[in-house]
């Protein structure tokens, strides 16, 4: 593990953060962690894997599988209105989809003062505030800490429960992750800024953040937070269905700069990176005065990677390091699972044709994989009634059927075993000449 070593201590020299721990995950297992520095700064104790430290931001990752999983169970819809759960909102017609994605148009911060450095009043206080609208809902990405707030108000309705205690039921204790935490406890890392002259320290000072808290409260240690990043490469567990996750990840509001190519997207509570030969990256950042965190996973390979810092400077690219590091010891292949189809699911597997274009049907775990020979359509598919439905890229949402032909019809499309199959009855029919 000395590659890993040798990133953590470079990095810790090179930005002078108080202490630093990292952590990598493969395949949903703790592959490596490590820390290094001292708690305060001054040569007290030392940081270790299980200090906890504010992950700040990535506590919205939480509020929002736990958004997922009400969804799930039918009692919301990511389409409602938020007024529909909660009357007292102002901004009543944004949509809870809108306020995951940051497309809602709320505004970033609260109106009293800096939420993050002073105690939090209740949701009363934050709802009369006077929050509004800055930007059209649906118009352009807009990274909102109260919309957070609302997401996690409406956690809490519909649980019946404060916001953590649903989260820690429903996700950190299945996950065996119940170390994370509300406050920071025993051990915990002091909040340190530090002055970007002369590296002179300033402790930070810690409040609860009330009703703002889903927006940034946690804490965790590095090896805690390790199982989140295994869930951000995929690992559910039973938590969430994995064609939840699947919808969860998908890229839906480019973040923006005009002077540069688009670097990241928000998905449904995930920000999403640009991949390589590897694909797409998933993970969340968080900084909170003192603190920085990051968690970025690879889906497609099963690696995951957890920084954590008491520093308010740039960390530097400690966790992309890892990530690379992590796949240049050990190269694989994006997975590939061996799955036993079943028998209506293997009655369809092979060759497919709309009209004179090739087709491959493939088992997958849930159900099937649809794709043309370009790659250009290619839809997963799962079990919707009498029929299947498409979970990703052109037919997402689409319904597929069987007809009793023995033809699959999809979106208007017609998908015989042969080119133009003359036993099949295709839209439009067939010149009486047939090929020649």
């Amino acid at each position: 593990m000395s590659a890993f070593d040798d990133l953590l201590r470079a990095e810790h020299e090179e930005s002078g953060s108080a202490s630093v721990a990292a952590a990598v995950v493969r395949d949903g297992s703790l592959y490596w962690s490590g820390a290094v520095g001292t708690l305060d700064g001054r040569g007290g104790a030392p940081a270790t894997t299980a200090t906890p430290y504010r992950i700040g931001s990535i506590t919205k990752t939480f509020v929002a599988v736990e958004v997922l999983r009400l969804r799930d169970e039918g009692r919301l819809d990511l389409a409602d209105r938020i007024d529909r759960h909660l009357p007292d909102v102002p901004f009543w017609h944004v949509t809870i989809a809108q306020l995951l994605t940051h497309t809602s148009g709320v505004q970033a911060e609260t109106n009293g003062p800096w939420w993050e450095r002073t105690p939090g009043g209740d949701w009363d206080r934050l709802v009369g505030s006077g929050l509004r609208l800055v930007h059209t809902p649906g118009t352009r990405f807009h990274y909102s800490n109260v919309g957070f707030a609302v997401l996690g108000r409406l956690v809490a309705v519909l649980r019946g429960t404060s916001w953590f205690e649903a989260i820690r039921t429903g996700i950190l204790d299945p996950l065996g992750i119940g170390a994370i935490s509300e406050h920071p406890g025993e051990g915990a890392a002091t909040g340190l800024s530090r002055h970007p002259r002369d590296g002179r320290l300033l402790v930070e000072p810690h409040h609860d953040a009330g009703a703002m808290a889903p927006a940034g409260q946690l804490w965790s240690g590095v090896e805690d937070l390790a199982r989140w990043a295994a869930f951000a490469a995929g690992d559910t567990g039973d938590v969430l269905a994995r064609s939840t996750w699947d919808e969860m990840v998908v890229p839906l509001a480019v973040d923006d700069r005009p002077d540069a190519p688009w670097a990241t997207a928000q998905a449904l509570g995930w920000r999403i990176w640009p991949g390589s030969g590897s694909g797409r990256r998933v993970g969340h950042g968080g900084s909170m005065p003192g603190f920085l965190a990051t968690v970025i996973a690879e889906p497609a390979t099963g690696w995951g990677v957890v920084v954590l810092a008491n520093d308010t400077l740039h960390l530097g690219d400690l966790a992309t390091s890892l990530l690379d590091a992590a796949g240049a010891l050990h190269p694989s292949s994006p997975r590939r699972e061996t799955v036993e189809p079943a028998p209506d699911v293997a009655a369809l597997v092979g060759d497919w044709f709309w009209g004179a274009v090739p087709y491959r049907l493939e088992a997958t775990p849930d159900g099937f994989q649809l794709s043309d020979v370009n790659g250009n359509r290619r839809s997963r598919f799962v079990r919707d009634g009498d029929g299947w439905r498409g979970l990703d890229t052109y037919f997402a949402g689409e319904r597929l059927v069987v007809r009793p032909d023995g033809a699959l019809d999809l979106a208007s499309f017609v998908l015989g075993r042969e080119p133009y199959d003359p036993t099949v009855e295709h839209p439009g029919g067939l010149d009486p000449r047939g090929w020649h």
